[in-house]
């Protein structure tokens, strides 16, 4: 029971800090400008979002999830990969970080082990542009 306790409260926290980053308006999370919102996530990932529609097709990641601004991604398997900017959790429970976005793309079952999202293959770096991709949308 602690430890949900404090993942949750860890998971608040994150959420408070994203809150403190779109007040400031030093993170996606609530740019509303493109160009703006585009740069901050590049910043926080590290990664290429024009890079990314080819990954996603790649790996077949089209198939399970629906996609903003890739077309044929309308996958019913997996959760909308949409306002991912927005949100406080990814993958059920996880905050909503980079880093844990990233990991959580490279290697689903280590943090949920009866996930149905497999394992890819998909690299560091491409997970890096893939996270760029969705935190601009």
């Amino acid at each position: 029971m602690r430890t949900v306790f404090a993942r949750h409260r860890a998971a608040i926290l994150a959420g408070a800090a994203l809150a403190a980053v779109l007040a400031s308006g030093l993170g996606a999370y609530g740019v509303r400008d493109e160009q703006q919102r585009r740069a901050v996530a590049v910043a926080m990932t590290g990664g290429d979002p024009a890079l990314a529609p080819a990954i996603f097709r790649r790996y077949g990641c089209t198939g399970c999830h629906s996609i903003p601004g890739i077309s044929g991604a309308d996958g019913k398997v997996g959760g909308p990969l949409t306002a991912l900017r927005e949100r406080v959790y990814i993958a059920g429970g996880l905050a909503n970080t980079p880093e844990n976005l990233i990991q959580w793309i490279v290697v689903p079952h280590r943090f949920s082990p009866k996930t149905a999202m497999p394992a890819t293959g998909v690299s560091q770096d491409e997970a890096r542009h893939l996270a760029a991709y969705l935190y601009a949308d």
